[in-house]
């Protein structure tokens, strides 16, 4: 059994205008002690998905499906149980640690209160384990610096001081949902090498949420790539980059600047992401993939296991038509 096994997980949105069907049978697993990167773009499901997982769908939103972390169903869970599992065994760290932070309140009042309210420790108690943690994470003179508010830190610093709160439980599971988001790529790679450095230290499972291929390359175990609210392709990284068997997974990866490419210009995936309000029935990205045959807008393709182990892909035509 899986430490993280998600089946058939749907997700919609009751709005004005009708149900948006945003996340569709998506299933994958996680091993304990890996990364496993979830990528696609802007509206594919990504965030969603993780989002159910954590019990955070808005109020207009409902999941179905299966949620198993450690044996145990935890999707759609009463909010006291859900607290039980937030924190001490699942964090989560959002896009935008500005928005993320209290900016009224000193680093250590929001540090201090998740070990208080977790862990029942005393305020002197949890301040000290918030400064380890501000060092675990490599923050610079972590004594003085949680005193701080918010705004007194740079991106990267609010990012890593996130990432410190997340950790003081000492989670089995990270859900970073775009840690790099609007980071500059040097501040970027530094976390990235700092979730890297977790995973190793704490033996933590980290579900990596990212638009950015880049990012992933070189760190993650696992690669899953969504459009339209399914998986489209899925196995280690190292085979998804180095073979896509998807026209999709091809699609980003064209669209990735190389240092080795001598075109003037950037190649695009033409066209724009599915209405998920007017979900399509066949394939959703045939519209836009220059393989698509008839069969392609009628019958959704199966996510099936290709010759390559733990690799699956969604695709009515055989890989080496792709070639």
């Amino acid at each position: 059994m899986s430490f993280l096994e998600v089946n058939n997980l749907n997700v919609e949105f009751n709005t004005a205008d009708g149900i948006v069907r945003a996340v569709n049978n998506v299933n994958f697993s996680l091993e304990e002690g890996k990364i496993l990167a979830i990528v696609g773009e802007s509206g594919s499901g990504k965030s969603q998905t993780v989002f159910a997982i954590m019990g955070l769908l808005d109020q207009n939103g409902r999941a179905t499906g299966s949620v198993k972390f450690e044996g145990e169903e935890i999707l759609n869970l009463s909010i006291t149980e859900l607290n039980s599992v937030r924190a001490e065994k699942i964090a989560m760290i959002f896009q935008d640690p500005m928005t993320s932070l209290n900016p009224y309140m000193r680093i250590s009042e929001q540090m201090a209160e998740v070990l208080i309210h977790h862990k029942g420790l005393s305020k002197t108690e949890a301040i000290q384990q918030s400064i380890n943690m501000l060092d675990a994470v490599k923050i610079p003179e972590a004594k003085s610096r949680i005193r701080m508010y918010p705004h007194e830190f740079s991106g990267g610093m609010r990012q890593r001081v996130m990432i410190a709160m997340s950790l003081l439980c000492h989670p089995k599971l990270l859900i970073a949902d775009e840690p790099t988001t609007a980071l500059d790529v040097t501040v970027q790679a530094q976390i990235m090498h700092l979730l890297a450095d977790i995973q190793k230290e704490f033996g933590t499972s980290i579900v990596l949420i990212t638009h950015d291929l880049g990012v992933v390359a070189g760190n993650s175990d696992d690669t899953l790539v969504m459009y339209g609210g399914q998986v489209m392709e899925v196995g280690s990284t190292e085979h998804v980059y180095a073979n896509p068997t998807h026209p999709y997974t091809q699609g980003l990866m064209s669209a990735v600047p190389r240092l080795d490419d001598k075109a003037n210009k950037l190649r695009t995936i033409k066209g724009n992401p599915p209405n998920m309000m007017l979900a399509p029935v066949g394939c959703p990205f045939s519209p836009r993939c220059k393989f698509s045959q008839s069969i392609c807008a009628t019958k959704a393709p199966e996510l099936l296991r290709t010759e390559t182990k733990n690799h699956q892909r969604a695709c009515h035509l055989a890989p080496e038509a792709l070639l």
